[in-house]
């Protein structure tokens, strides 16, 4: 690297210089010590087309400030330089980006514009990592905001969206990022975010009308329409999906037919990263990929090709770059022939193996699978004092740390919102084969805890089958529940606070306190909690509408819990009537679930 003093007029910044065409920088903290005794660091420049002028790769607040010097003195100022080679454009990148980085991490889209252009220079995600001594997983959420339409990139620069959201947003099609970016925008409609967003994205059940690539007016299935005929949902999931990838498979047809190299349909739920392919043309080999999102969406990206088979044709490894594509050697029609003469005989040999099967079904469960429709509950909190009592709860807390663990054990990141197409969701090209393979290698109790985690993830919040569980496994919720500040907010009948005074501190505190308000209810109700202002400390106490079996405290009635267990109760006593010697029945139960708050 050679080293010169260059003057000011001879320089300009450099495109590649990672502020550029941005506002002229604030300068105010170096302008003394530049003023008192020059430009002590070098710039970083190269040669600018010419021997004569160079471009400022890194060094750009030095620049200004320098300028401001020369413009108060009226002299003609030089600064000293360090020349880099003119045609390594990445390694002038990474000096403009490391320099910004140590002085000033830059906002994550700053960054996303700077590693996207690495990458087209052939720096891998694990390079940049070690680069910027980041976690590759880290790099490639930075990458992942090339998955979002350019206002949401905006909207995350100036923060008026959190990072929480916008990695959300990035696994969202962009025709559902629209969707969520006209709510933000409209005053008057309510733009989710955090765990809102989350079941906004991936928690509803219904498949829009307008998701379908196929006729909808020559569907057979029922198309059910909302209370207002404005949007068309498809009642039966299972047909709706038969008759889109029938059509995902005939528009592959026809890519191939009109001369693509490939078109590639994608993992149901996996998505397609625009920095992990290069744009490449028909004629040179560029393929079609075809993205199908868990709500039915397909999006088609064509003239592409992965960055190692882009590298691999540049090469001249993959044949010659204006060569015309080969049409593939089996119809359409041979194709279709041959899938279903094997899959008939694979599924024939899986009679014969039980095993196998249940590791089957529990892979196309957790990947996402078109097929089977199990879905994490969205659990939809009323309020934000809802979401973060449940979510800092100790049921919560321990239910959470063994789903990482899984996550971990099957090699999918610990971020995923849910077990349930955690992998998908993460963009792996292999989805349920790949999951189905890593199942193989655990053991039959290591499965059996996978599906206990997968069918918590899909239990229905505020149904009678929670209910069933609960009143089955013998579930004490004082060990695992305590009157919280949420719990306390969200009380407000005086009949119910004071039968609950009644339960903790007697029928007379009750009767002498019947015309006190709400809060001072409220404070007996604590006080008997905590053992203060006289009251005896009251242990382990759980209010009986969260107890299992539940019950109400007035005759009002109204508690959802309490409906939902009465619907089942005949089944229950019907069942414990005929169990051999209580076998199955409750009263084995504790002792399970005091083993699995004990882990």
């Amino acid at each position: 690297m050679q080293l010169m003093h260059i003057d000011l007029t001879k320089l300009s910044i450099s495109a590649l210089n990672m502020r550029d065409g941005r506002k002229p920088p604030e300068i105010a903290d170096v302008l003394p010590s530049v003023r008192a005794r020059g430009v002590l660091v070098p710039l970083l420049v190269r040669p600018n087309g010419s021997a004569e002028t160079f471009e400022i790769v890194a060094g750009r607040r030095r620049y200004f400030a320098a300028k401001a010097i020369e413009e108060e003195s009226g002299l003609a100022l030089e600064v000293p330089c360090a020349l880099l080679d003119a045609s390594d454009d990445a390694a002038a990148l990474e000096a403009s980006l490391l320099e910004n980085y140590a002085r000033q991490q830059p906002h994550e889209v700053e960054l996303w514009e700077s590693f996207t252009r690495l990458v087209k220079e052939g720096r891998s995600p694990g390079e940049l990592a070690l680069t910027f001594s980041l976690s590759e997983r880290q790099v490639e959420q930075i990458l992942a905001l090339g998955n979002l339409i350019p206002k949401l990139r905006e909207l995350y620069r100036r923060e008026e969206i959190d990072a929480a959201s916008i990695r959300l947003l990035t696994m969202a099609s962009r025709a559902r990022q629209k969707e969520w970016l006209a709510l933000f925008a409209d005053p008057d409609q309510f733009a989710p975010t955090g765990m809102r967003l989350k079941a906004w994205l991936f928690g509803g059940a219904s498949i829009s009308a307008s998701a379908a690539i196929f006729d909808v007016d020559q569907y057979a299935g029922e198309i059910v329409t909302d209370l207002f005929g404005e949007e068309r949902y498809f009642a039966d999931a299972k047909a709706f999906w038969e008759a889109q990838r029938a059509a995902i498979e005939a528009r592959r047809q026809d890519y191939l037919d009109a001369g693509w190299t490939d078109a590639v349909i994608m993992e149901p739920g996996s998505y397609f990263n625009s920095w992990e392919h290069e744009k490449t043309p028909k004629k040179k080999g560029g393929k079609v990929f075809i993205a199908v999102s868990q709500r039915g969406e397909v999006g088609f990206h064509e003239g592409y090709l992965t960055r190692a088979e882009a590298r691999r044709l540049a090469k001249g490894e993959g044949g010659q770059a204006d060569e015309k594509p080969q049409r593939p050697e089996l119809t359409g029609a041979l194709t279709n022939y041959a899938d279903l003469h094997r899959h008939a005989a694979v599924r024939l040999a899986l009679l014969g193996a039980p095993a196998l099967a249940l590791r089957l079904m529990l892979a196309h469960a957790i990947s996402g699978s078109y097929l089977f429709t199990v879905k994490a509950d969205p659990r939809r909190p009323a309020n934000d004092v809802v979401a973060e009592s449940v979510e800092t709860s100790v049921s919560e807390t321990r239910f959470d740390g063994k789903r990482r663990e899984a996550l971990a054990l099957l090699g999918i990141d610990g971020e995923s919102p849910t077990l349930i197409q955690g992998y998908g969701s993460h963009g792996r090209a292999d989805g349920t084969a790949g999951v189905f393979l890593r199942l193989l290698d655990l053991s039959d109790d290591e499965v059996l805890g996978l599906i206990a985690l997968v069918m918590g993830e899909a239990l229905e919040a505020g149904s009678a089958l929670v209910e069933a569980l609960g009143f089955h496994l013998g579930v004490d919720m004082s060990k695992l529940w305590a009157a919280d500040d949420a719990f306390f907010s969200l009380l407000r009948d005086r009949e119910l606070l004071g039968a609950m005074v009644g339960e903790l501190a007697g029928k007379d505190a009750a009767a002498a306190n019947a015309g006190e308000k709400a809060a001072a209810l409220k404070a007996i109700v604590r006080d008997c909690l905590k053992g203060e202002n006289g009251r005896e400390k009251v242990h382990g106490w759980v209010p009986r509408f969260m107890r299992f079996p539940p019950s109400a405290y007035t005759r009002r009635g109204g508690v959802s819990t309490v409906r939902q267990f009465a619907g089942i109760a005949p089944l229950i006593e019907a069942r414990q009537q005929f169990a051999p010697d209580g076998e199955g029945t409750a009263e084995a139960a504790p002792a399970g679930v005091d083993r699995a708050l004990a882990e």
